[in-house]
């Protein structure tokens, strides 16, 4: 591969532009991109992701930083699961050694698993939420405290594996565990979390070699513009229809990643 492909930065545009429209986590579209359409082993579709997430959401943590929406008690819990399960994942990446055509068929089933789910929490989120809240109430700050904990590990697993789940996933649980929360706030928490998590799997997929730096600039080169753009033109655009048109891609591709 050359040192910069426009056709990968005119990839990483268009996913910037909607992730900038709609919120939607990049991993859940740049990944099953770069597997289904460009045929990047899925492995390193995962690690290279994991880096362009991690560097592009930091500067999403320093504007919730600078606003006061981030309640970083959350972040700590869930990263006291998360980063615990990251290195125990890629330790055994790093035992499993180079990545087998049966360890890639694996990856894109969990990548497939995790498309599914976001897209549910994308489709279903209000009744979720509402449910859980005739169901189950308010939970106690004991018990909230451990189901972040737990939340964090689940994350750190699934994103580590396919690079999906800190987004639509980890604020839709989030929501269930912190009801009273505003929701800025937990948009906020949930990305700065992403990013020391995001940073940590993705510097592991590096050491195992699993990291196209070239793929990493050109994608990052187009997205930029794009998360800018999309921001700017976000409240023109009505996220009624959008949102659920993207979760139905993503139904669509995670059943195909899995069937």
């Amino acid at each position: 591969m050359s040192f910069f492909n426009p056709i990968y930065s005119l990839s990483g545009f268009i996913v910037g532009l909607l992730v900038g429209m709609t919120g939607v986590g990049g991993g859940s579209l740049m990944t099953p991109l770069l597997v289904l359409v460009f045929g990047i082993h899925p492995v390193t579709a995962v690690g290279t992701d994991l880096l362009y997430a991690a560097s592009s959401k930091t500067v999403g943590t320093a504007v919730h930083g600078w606003a006061g929406t981030v309640d970083w008690r959350v972040v700590g819990y869930l990263a006291a699961g998360s980063l615990p399960a990251t290195l125990a994942t890629i330790a055994w990446l790093t035992w499993l050694g180079r990545p087998s055509p049966q360890f890639a068929h694996i990856v894109s089933f969990i990548l497939g698993i995790a498309l599914l789910l976001t897209a549910v929490c994308m489709l279903f989120r209000a009744r979720l939420i509402a449910f859980a809240a005739r169901a189950w109430g308010e939970p106690s700050a004991r018990t909230a405290a451990w189901l972040t904990v737990i939340t964090g590990a689940m994350l750190g697993l699934f994103v580590t594996l396919s690079s999906v789940g800190a987004g639509a996933i980890g604020v839709t649980v989030l929501m269930l565990i912190y009801p009273r929360m505003k929701v800025s706030r937990i948009i906020g928490s949930d990305i700065a979390h992403s990013v020391p998590l995001a940073f940590i799997a993705g510097f592991g997929h590096w050491l195992n070699g699993t990291v196209n730096w070239p793929l990493f600039l050109s994608l990052t080169i187009g997205s930029l513009p794009g998360i800018i753009g999309g921001s700017l033109i976000a409240t023109r655009v009505s996220d009624r229809f959008l949102r659920p048109a993207l979760a139905i891609v993503l139904l669509l591709v995670g059943a195909k990643l899995v069937l």
